[in-house]
């Protein structure tokens, strides 16, 4: 099974994952301004009437395609919040206690509660154990005498795409890491 593509605005800007269906019919349509990455992929079609010849399309899995202005996707907001990107960006550490939980274990905190006139954005969220979260309850931390381990952050969009990814190819993440913020989990006091 081939994974996903890894598609680009003209200038090299990541702009999401595509199937490699759709990275076919881009190539077919001469779509494709420029490739990277090591990887290739080739799938064959059907036999043409007219030749008898079988038709093969190789794609790379990293495309940049044409008319995809930079300034289209370029500062475009905010990647959507998901718990399942927010648990991967805070690597499944409970921000209160910083124990390290599957999936199944954690919440999404709200570090100014939303009663309390905060937003559900990157920046107010973070990773809570279910005991970290109801203990901290309808409060904020410094309220909760629950210091935050870390301070939340918004991901940009090359982090984005490869929190969001659970299948990316080494090429694919080092094409990403190069527009990375440099940002990782910036625990407090350290």
């Amino acid at each position: 099974m081939a994974p996903l593509i890894l598609r680009l605005d003209i200038a090299g800007s990541p702009i999401r994952w595509i199937p490699w269906q759709l990275a076919v019919s881009l190539y077919s349509r001469e779509m494709i301004a420029w490739t990277a990455g090591d990887s290739i992929f080739t799938f064959r079609g059907g036999i043409s009437r007219s030749t008898g010849c079988r038709s093969i399309v190789e794609i790379n899995s990293i495309i940049a395609v044409k008319r995809s202005s930079p300034s289209k996707y370029n500062g475009r907001g905010t990647p959507p919040l998901t718990n399942r990107e927010l648990f991967l960006r805070d690597a499944n550490l409970c921000m209160y206690c910083g124990n390290k939980n599957h999936t199944t274990l954690l919440t999404r905190d709200h570090v100014v509660p939303l009663s309390k006139g905060g937003k559900d954005l990157w920046s107010n969220v973070v990773t809570a154990c279910r005991n970290c979260n109801i203990r901290k309850g309808n409060r904020t931390p410094e309220n909760a005498h629950m210091p935050l381990l870390a301070i939340p952050y918004i991901p940009n969009w090359a982090e984005y795409l490869a929190l969001s990814n659970r299948k990316i190819l080494a090429d694919q993440m080092d094409f990403l890491k190069t527009q990375f913020s440099g940002r990782k989990i910036s625990f407090i006091g350290n």
